[in-house]
């Protein structure tokens, strides 16, 4: 019985001896997930003014003025001459 127990414990620590070696590597694993999103980008600047826009056409020419008011009255001219003689009765 001395042996058997020998015997018995050589076996087992030849099986798991066996059990410890390095086996064949497995197969690959799935691929990985996909990653998140990145932050949007900042707001670009502010565009520049635009240029001044041409001059406008000339206005149209306006109304004429009103008729002005009614002169002041002349002076009194002048006394006439003195009337000829008349002639003899006929």
């Amino acid at each position: 019985m001395k042996y058997t127990s020998f015997i018995v414990a050589s076996l087992i620590t030849l099986a798991l001896s066996a059990c410890s070696g390095t086996g064949p590597a497995g197969p690959a694993g799935p691929a990985g997930n996909t990653g998140a999103t990145g932050s949007t980008g900042n707001t670009g600047n502010t565009g520049n003014a635009g240029t001044t826009g041409d001059t406008g056409a000339t206005g149209n020419t306006g109304n004429s003025g009103n008729t002005g008011n009614t002169g002041n009255t002349g002076a009194t001219g002048n006394t006439g001459n003195t009337g000829a003689t008349g002639g003899p009765p006929r």
